[in-house]
């Protein structure tokens, strides 16, 4: 494997970086060329940018003929990289996404996009409707909206910023519950492995029905939430929306297990975390970390309140905490 300098950054390991096929060597390689100064995230985010067009034009050739290679000067910088964002097409949120291919479903091209363990992404879509999807979240939508409906198809979580259109809804569908809305923002956590369901409303007006019993339906007020428990729908005030921050590249938690708290580390790392300690178990914890700290940092940072130790398996992606 090539050795990555701040000043020389091989272009064949960086678009395997995008493509998620880097080695986690290459991986931490070009994170570290990447926060080396500003030219560099500037370069990052210009071939990413130039990547994600070749993505939509189905050019796979041109994508994998990029091996030369580029030198950029030197300078001091440490941000935040997720806030960069651009509303033409497709927003890269700090890293890679992967685009499968237009498929034909009821006579209307569909785009879906998947994001990986440990990413997040912004979408503008056809309709002006931003939306922000989070780590391991796919999103299915129509490249042109019909004239009669929004539909879109998701699993996982996302917040949605919809532009409003009275004669149009906008429909959220879930494995579980479809979501419609005129206009509003709010955020649905609805991860098909996990068979829990979450609708959370900031602002305007949405409805909640079964997919498979459209007469369960209720309608959401906002700053209220509605959970999925023992299979019926609870309407709940929102007391804290710090955890809603996670499109910031925040991770925030409050009054939460610790085994929950690993459970997010896995979505926005990317890996496996074993518990084996089981004092851990007895406390809940409240706190933030910013995504970019990374997993070692803000299991370092709670080992000061919780007895622990903890050590890792890179080969496999596995934490081991005893």
């Amino acid at each position: 494997m090539a050795i990555l300098s701040v000043l020389n950054m091989n272009k064949d390991i960086l678009y395997k970086f995008f493509e998620g096929t880097a080695s986690l060597e290459e991986e931490k390689d070009v994170k570290r060329w990447m926060e080396a100064s500003a030219e560099n995230q500037r370069a990052f985010f210009k071939e990413r940018k130039l990547f994600d067009s070749m993505l939509l034009l189905g050019d796979e050739n041109r994508i994998r003929s990029g091996k030369k290679r580029f030198s950029i000067n030197l300078s001091s910088l440490r941000t935040e990289l997720i806030k960069i964002a651009a509303v033409v097409a497709i927003t890269l949120g700090g890293s890679f996404l992967y685009f499968q291919s237009l498929q034909e479903k009821e006579q209307m091209a569909m785009q879906t996009i998947s994001v990986p363990a440990g990413q997040r992404i912004n979408i503008t879509l056809p309709d002006g409707t931003t939306v922000w999807l989070n780590a391991r979240t796919s999103l299915t939508y129509p490249t042109k909206f019909s004239k009669k409906n929004r539909q879109v198809v998701l699993d996982g979580e996302a917040y949605f910023d919809v532009a409003r259109d009275e004669k149009k809804p906008f429909t959220v569908q879930t494995d579980k519950y479809n979501v419609e809305v005129l206009g509003t923002k709010f955020d649905v956590d609805a991860y098909s492995e996990t068979g829990e369901f979450e609708t959370t409303l900031m602002k305007g007006s949405v409805r909640v029905a079964s997919v498979d019993d459209p007469e369960q339906n209720l309608v959401l007020k906002p700053d209220n939430k509605v959970s999925l428990r023992d299979g019926k729908l609870h309407v709940t005030p929102v007391e804290d929306y710090n955890p809603y921050r996670w499109k910031e590249g925040l991770i925030c938690f409050r009054n939460e297990s610790f085994m929950s708290i690993m459970k997010d580390f896995e979505k926005y790392y990317g890996l496996a975390i074993h518990v084996k300690n089981k004092e851990v178990m007895k406390y809940v914890y409240t706190g933030k970390f910013r995504q970019t700290d990374g997993v070692d940092y803000a299991l370092r940072v709670l080992q000061k309140d919780i007895k622990f130790t903890y050590h890792r398996d890179d080969e496999n992606q596995i934490i081991y905490v005893e």
